[in-house]
């Protein structure tokens, strides 16, 4: 054991580990990418995590930078749960639900929680988190609040960020803050600090001041944009002042979040779901442009297209049998209304008009039991997700993207038009009614050729992205995937600026360094791992 894993050991609560076996378990995430940590803590308190960045922070003065990389349950598909120096490891110890606030409808939790068992626990009480993505049956809300996830209610709902009160956060240096809305008072306070609070919070003010037209550049009109940093609601008109949205989505390169206060939302399980199928894009973005201009917001808009249906059909031909039947339309759109009764008949009736215009066929539910057998149509893409042929395996490279929604209809067409000239097998899904959609392109990453051919349509696909105005980065985080991209998307000055924040809060670069920032695509095509899979995901079933 090294004699920074002796250092830790003695001076933790929580376990520390140096084997070979504990190493390359933690040297993966869900991505394609691999790195193995140079040792691994379970850290038991929020002091264990301020001793390890306060004996870091010591380190990097006098010259040596050992990185620091928080990790929930290691879903992360962009390769933002690894790191070559210390993995801190949640979910073993930091997993409780400290405080269920039934008046304020609040939850507080520590990151470590499993988010499947909190939403069972909020369901119990009539409550629950409607941003979980797909995911949440085996990942952590910690990994949530560090990638902004969203999910199929995002549509309605909101994402993380929307949710997230408050938090405790362990600085780079050691330091704990608490953030949240304070007033231009509270924040002169802050200012006025001696610590390296204080520190942050001059900087940040002033930077926020100064590059107010930069920050306007950032801006990118999609429903949810998780690249880079969200600079834009820190600060308001009024003065207040508020570090949470910009921690939210920072991938623990900002400090590492030990307990978080979350908002509710009152769970109401009786829905009407409504299925509709297109033989057209066209008429598919025309459909929901109007839904979504209902008098309420539908609250999931879920779409997967003929080809999905067609390479769910060749893999499993039952798996779909009393659904749909080839030939598969162009899409097939689901959307669920989830307000009182009352309202949902409006909702219902007026959706029914807008698909008498442009759908070939629609089916509503109201009755629970079918509406899980409709859903089976969503949620086949885990066959797809799932399925390998040796070492060709569908691969998460291009499925965090966002478009304007009414720029839909150009991007599928153009996603088709990529995948088919790198010979790509097509088939999309996704959050459609948030410009949310997602390819799994199949490769063998072993082969010399496909890594080659993931790249150039890696290339192809973001250049597609940013010209149609859309964010690299929407319902997870940038990782080291993505992060090559982010000077692309946000132009030199834009870029700079993300960097400048990146420095005032890590002026040392331990806490998650090559995430957002210092990751070229060398450095990305050097840790792919040959071998990708998802075989410790397989006893929940892995879906996107």
């Amino acid at each position: 054991m090294s004699k920074v894993a002796h250092y830790l050991q003695e001076h933790l609560v929580g376990e520390v580990m140096t084997s070979t076996d504990a190493r390359r378990y933690f040297a993966t995430d869900a991505s394609i990418l691999q790195q193995a940590p140079a040792l691994v803590a379970y850290p038991r308190n929020e002091n264990d995590v301020r001793k390890t960045c306060r004996f870091t922070w010591q380190l990097a003065e006098r010259g040596r930078v050992i990185p620091i990389t928080a990790r929930g349950a290691g879903t992360d598909q962009a390769g933002a749960a690894i790191g070559s120096g210390i993995m801190l490891v949640f979910p073993a110890h930091m997993n409780r639900i400290l405080e269920l606030d039934n008046k304020a409808d609040t939850v507080t939790v520590e990151p470590g929680i499993n988010y499947g068992k909190l939403q069972q626990a909020l369901h119990t009480h009539g409550r629950f988190l409607p941003p979980y993505p797909a995911s949440l049956e085996y990942s952590t809300v910690g990994g949530a609040v560090g990638n902004n996830s969203s999910g199929e209610k995002s549509i309605k709902y909101g994402d993380t960020r929307a949710y997230v009160q408050t938090l405790r956060v362990v600085l780079a240096n050691g330091e704990v803050v608490e953030t949240g809305r304070m007033s231009k008072r509270e924040l002169s306070k802050k200012l006025g600090l001696a610590t390296f609070e204080g520190e942050i919070y001059r900087s940040l003010d002033a930077l926020i001041e100064e590059q107010g037209q930069t920050i306007d550049t950032l801006y990118r009109n999609v429903t949810k944009n998780n690249a880079g940093y969200a600079l834009n609601n820190i600060k308001q008109k009024d003065g207040s002042f508020d570090l949470t949205p910009l921690i939210v989505g920072s991938q623990g390169t900002l400090g590492v979040v030990t307990e978080i206060v979350l908002g509710t939302e009152a769970h109401n399980p009786q829905t009407t779901l409504m299925v509709a199928s297109f033989d057209s894009l066209e008429f598919l973005q025309a459909a929901i442009l109007e839904l979504r201009n209902l008098s309420e917001m539908p609250s999931a808009m879920e779409m997967i297209d003929g080809n999905v249906l067609q390479q769910v059909h060749e893999l499993n031909p039952n798996q779909l049998k009393d659904l749909m039947k080839p030939p598969y339309p162009a899409a097939v759109l689901m959307v669920e209304f989830d307000s009182g009764e009352r309202t949902i008949k409006k909702l219902t009736k007026r959706a029914t008009r807008i698909f008498e215009q442009y759908a070939i066929q629609v089916d509503t539910a109201t009755d629970p039991e079918q509406q899980q057998q409709l859903w089976k149509m969503r949620y086949a893409t885990g066959s797809i997700v799932g399925h390998n042929e040796g070492l060709q395996r569908a691969i998460p490279l291009i499925d965090d993207a966002s478009v304007p929604v009414d720029q839909i209809r150009p991007f599928l067409e153009g996603m088709y038009q990529i995948l088919e000239a790198n010979g790509v097998k097509p088939a999309v899904w996704g959050h459609v009614g948030d410009g949310s959609l997602r390819i799994k392109p199949r490769f063998n990453l072993s082969q010399v050729g496909d890594r080659q051919k993931a790249f150039k349509l890696l290339d192809e696909y973001h250049k597609l992205v940013i010209q149609l105005g859309g964010t690299i980065s929407s319902e997870s985080g940038d990782g080291r995937l993505r992060t090559p991209y982010l000077p692309v998307q946000y132009g030199p000055e834009g870029y700079a600026l993300l960097q400048k924040v990146k420095t005032i809060f890590d002026p040392y670069g331990t806490l998650n360094p090559g995430v957002k920032f210092g990751t070229s695509l060398d450095d990305v095509k050097a840790i792919i791992r040959p071998d990708y899979g998802l075989e410790h995901l397989y006893d929940h079933l892995p879906r996107s």
